[in-house]
């Protein structure tokens, strides 16, 4: 997954009525402020899809699999935990305020499908889009105005953002920023498979790590895999993957910062809070030439490649955060 990268994600063709809405740019400004590379936001919406699939009791891991009622409940677990996250004050009439201002929060699974309530006019809306199958999210502000907007034809006169009006009237925070990856839904089919024909939960997460290498694999993943309450000692040593893993050569790496230490020595990303990434390890050969290495057990390791023969992985070092 490519870093954030604010200047990319920012829209900068704006409308006149944009640049001089005065409270538009204060609340853009305290957003930027408490979150400059949309990271924090990012880890929300991740949460909050995480949160709807309730993999480690059901198992889902996709979106389609959501009943209709879980889809339409999303909206508001988008808006609670966002608050949650930026502690918003709570809005006289909207959902916040930010920075003094009263802003509503829409959140649509689909590109401009936002609907806006008739009393929302006038004020600014936080438009919210994710989308797991691409892994992407944006999130902008727009004032409603009524000759922006498309008329409702349901019964509780919601209205939506006019297609031409989605670029120039919207002042865009992130524009499709990465959204953590969903490793489940975006993993072979055949790798899948294969992870889920198993039978124990302990199996199953060998079998993930052994075949998701070099991606991170966040927290839920491993809970929706292993489905049982203890998952994340099933990623530790002393009976977990990592010890289960490491004849054949496999690190697993976690959130410590010894741990990033190592992946970042190996070019791998680094892996987030409540991230692990998995690597099979040769100790260094001629043939290696000037690949990235790891000092481990006094001894440099590369990524293996196709040519090097299991061996056993070396310790990792001591947990520090």
């Amino acid at each position: 997954m490519l870093p954030f990268d604010i200047r990319a994600a920012q829209n900068i063709t704006v409308s006149a009525e944009l640049e001089n809405d005065t409270e538009l740019h204060r609340v853009h400004a305290a957003l930027i402020r408490m979150d400059p590379a949309g990271e924090r936001f990012a880890a929300v919406l991740r949460n909050t899809i995480d949160q709807l699939l309730n993999g480690e009791v059901t198992g889902r891991y996709d979106w389609k699999t959501l009943y209709k009622t879980e889809r339409t409940h999303a909206g508001t677990l988008v808006e609670i935990n966002l608050q949650r996250e930026f502690i918003f004050d709570d809005g006289a009439v909207m959902d916040y305020r930010i920075d003094g201002i009263e802003v509503d929060c829409k959140y649509s699974q689909k590109f401009g499908g936002w609907m806006i309530p008739p009393e929302s006019m006038g004020h600014l809306c936080l438009l919210v889009w994710a989308d797991d199958y691409s892994s992407c999210w944006s999130a902008g502000l727009f004032r409603v105005r009524s000759d922006w907007l498309n008329r409702g034809t349901n019964r509780d006169a919601k209205l939506t953002l006019k297609a031409a009006y989605r670029e120039d009237k919207v002042r865009w925070i992130w524009r499709n920023a990465p959204l953590p990856e969903n490793v489940l839904l975006h993993m072979s089919p055949q790798d899948r498979d294969a992870v889920f024909a198993l039978t124990s939960g302990q199996q199953r997460l060998n079998e993930l790590f052994r075949r998701v290498q070099g991606r991170p694999i966040a927290r839920n993943v491993v809970r929706t895999v292993a489905q049982q309450k203890d998952y994340m000692k099933r990623v530790r040593g002393n009976g977990g993957s990592r010890s289960a893993l490491k004849p054949e050569g496999i690190l697993i790496m976690g959130d410590y910062d010894s741990h990033r230490d190592v992946a970042r020595q190996l070019r791998l990303q680094p892996p987030r809070e409540g991230e692990f990434i998995s690597q099979r390890v040769a100790r260094r050969q001629h043939r290696h030439g000037d690949a990235p290495c790891a000092v481990l057990d006094g001894q440099a390791w590369v990524k293996a490649t196709a040519e090097d023969d299991p061996d056993e992985a070396p310790s990792l070092p001591s947990h520090k955060r």
